[in-house]
Order: C-alpha cells, then sequence, then structure tokens
C-alpha cells in the first residue's frame, strides 16, 4: 500500500523547482499508482516549467516503475499491481507529475516493460517513441515493423539525433523504408547505428539540394523533429516537386503549394482537456490511438527492435532535476535520466 506522502520535484513561484513532501494521490477511474523508479527527461518539461510557471505543480512526464494500486474502471487483466510499465503523464500542467517517488498515470497507454529493459531505459518509453508513433502512422499513414514495406520508399527525418528522431529512424528503419536523417556531424555515427541509411549535416547550406537529388526528386514523406528556424523551409524543398507530407512536432505552416505540415502532440492521447500549448478538448479516438501505440511500441520493444536513446544519468536523483532543467537545451543525443532511489534523504 502506498503512503500517503511522498517527494516530488515540486515548481516554486520563481519558476524555479525544488523537492518537497507532497500528498501521494489515489488513482481514478481508468488510472493507475506506479511507484517510479526512474524518470526521464524532455524539452517539454524545461519549456512547460519556464513558460508557465505554474507554481505547486509537480514537473516531469516520463516515468517507469512498478504497479502500486489499480483504479476503478480498469478492465481486469490490463494491468497487475506489481507489473513493470513505462509511460507519460502531463508534468508541470498538474498536481501530478514523474519526477516524484509516485505518479497516477492513465491505464490504458502504459507499456508494459520488456524483461531485458532497466527501468533507467524503460523511464524513456514515453514521450519520445508515442510521439514518434503519432508522426509516422497518425499524421501520416506509413508502414509499420509489425507489417513493414515491401518496397523501401525514402523517408526524411529532419533531426534524427533527437529523443523524438533517434526512435521515428528505428521505427521507420523496421518498417522497410529508406531512412534519411539529418543531425550535427558528431551524432552522425549514433543515427547511423539506429538504421539511418543516409546522414547528412542539418547545417549543410547545400542540404535540400543533396537530398533532393539523392532521392531523385521523388521524396514524398518527411518528419521534422525540430520544426523550427529553418527547417520548415529545408524540409519542404527536399520533397518532389509534386509535393508531400511533412509531420511536425510545433506548429508551422508547409511553405510551399502541394506540400502538407501535419503536427502531432502526445498529450492528445492521455484523455484529458488542456489549454497549453493550445486548446485541446479530450476524445475518445485520440485516448484509442494511445492505447493502440502502447501496444505497439511494448512489441517492438519486446522484439529487441528497439535501442533506448544513451543515457545522461544525473547523480543525485530528484535532487538534480534543477540541474537536468537547466542543461536540457546543452544536451545531444542523450535523454537525461534519475534515478528516484538515487535522492539523498530518500526513505528505502
Amino acid at each position: 500500500m502506498a503512503p500517503t506522502k511522498q517527494k516530488a520535484v515540486v515548481i516554486n513561484a520563481d519558476g524555479t523547482v525544488s523537492v518537497k513532501d507532497y500528498d501521494v494521490s489515489k488513482p481514478g477511474p481508468g488510472q493507475i499508482l506506479v511507484k517510479v523508479a526512474a524518470a526521464a527527461q524532455n524539452p517539454a518539461d524545461w519549456r512547460t516549467v519556464g513558460w508557465l510557471k505554474k507554481e505547486g505543480c509537480v514537473v516531469g512526464c516520463d516515468f517507469a516503475g512498478t504497479v502500486e494500486e489499480i483504479g476503478p474502471d480498469v478492465p481486469a487483466g490490463l494491468r497487475i499491481v506489481g507489473e513493470r510499465v513505462a509511460g507519460f503523464v502531463f508534468g508541470a500542467y498538474y498536481h501530478n507529475g514523474a519526477f516524484a517517488e509516485y505518479v497516477v498515470a492513465e491505464a490504458a497507454p502504459a507499456v508494459h516493460i520488456p524483461d531485458n529493459w532497466s527501468f533507467e531505459d524503460a523511464a524513456q518509453l514515453g514521450v519520445a517513441p508515442f510521439t514518434a508513433a503519432q508522426l509516422l502512422w497518425e499524421a501520416q499513414s506509413l508502414p509499420t515493423p509489425l507489417n513493414p514495406a515491401t518496397t523501401p520508399l525514402p523517408i526524411l527525418v529532419s533531426g534524427g539525433a533527437s529523443s523524438v528522431g533517434q526512435y521515428v529512424v528505428q521505427f521507420a528503419k523496421h518498417a522497410g523504408l529508406h531512412v534519411i536523417a539529418t543531425a550535427s556531424p558528431k551524432n552522425f555515427d549514433l543515427v547511423k547505428s539506429l538504421g539511418a541509411d543516409e546522414v547528412y549535416d542539418y547545417n549543410d547550406p547545400e542540404l535540400a539540394k543533396k537530398i533532393k537529388a539523392s532521392t531523385g526528386g521523388k521524396l514524398k514523406h518527411a518528419v521534422d523533429t525540430i520544426a523550427e528556424k529553418d527547417t520548415p523551409k529545408i524540409v519542404s524543398e527536399s520533397l518532389s516537386d509534386e509535393g508531400g507530407a511533412i509531420s511536425i512536432t510545433l506548429p508551422y505552416e508547409a511553405t510551399r503549394p502541394g506540400v502538407t505540415a501535419t503536427i502531432v502532440v502526445a498529450y492528445n492521447m492521455l484523455g484529458k482537456d488542456y489549454d497549453f500549448p493550445f486548446v485541446w478538448t479530450a476524445t475518445e479516438e485520440a485516448k484509442a490511438t494511445g492505447k493502440k501505440f502502447a501496444g505497439l511500441i511494448g512489441k517492438v520493444a519486446a522484439m529487441g527492435k528497439l535501442k533506448p536513446n544513451p543515457k545522461h544519468l544525473l547523480s543525485n536523483g530528484l535532487a538534480s532535476v534543477q540541474e537536468g532543467l537547466g542543461l536540457g537545451p546543452t544536451v545531444s543525443g542523450q535523454k537525461i535520466t534519475y534515478r528516484i532511489a538515487d535522492t539523498p534523504g530518500l526513505k528505502a
């Protein structure tokens, strides 16, 4: 049985965060209470903390741990107490976040952790792979690793070394696609090791021309995990003269006729309304998509076809989160991760 109090990383009035004593919530209908073993950081964490400064809210989206309690209306057999699960919540927005000893999560979009995945690795089976799934299979209807293409049509992944990009590269490669990625030269080997067939320097002034030449002007599918600065123009110009589809993680309009740009947001799959970064009203369709992708991600990971991002493990657990939020924009190709048990003064 879970305690009534826990340690959690909470937002202060000035936008900083600190570890505080916090109530442990009870799981509601369709929810589970998870004892968190490890948590991973996303760009959404420092952005939401810095932009909203929602005093009293708990930080952190990605978690991995064990099911402690099961709430009402969770279908029998969907989750069991003691099961190792991973997933995500909308951290820094509600009084519930992953950077804590316990987190309340939706039962359906939780991922069953394969036996050969550690909690530290599984902590990132949240925002990044779910977003990657949306980019490939919601914004576009591309082949999946469970039903791969017979002909390797090309796809461009802008930001192949980003956390989301690393999962897009792997999903796309195992789906039988010809993967063209952009990255900084220091991350070329990493992106190639994940399955990219071609990797280009994202700072190359001839980038779009080179990609168009490589694909014979036939590229019609792209994923933009950066979606800011020069990437909208570069990705659009890399596509066929006939146009194509771009899946994006931040909003922008396509820069040329015949090209569509479709944004995805992982939070939509959690079944809750929100008004940041824009207004969203929960739908049953989005919740069903989350459950479907959780099953797919779990199966691909269990098949041994998914590698976690390289980890940047900070040594003091929850007490390291303020440091980690500051490091976030500077860490490239790695996932900042916190092991909860490493928090100083935490009771065993």
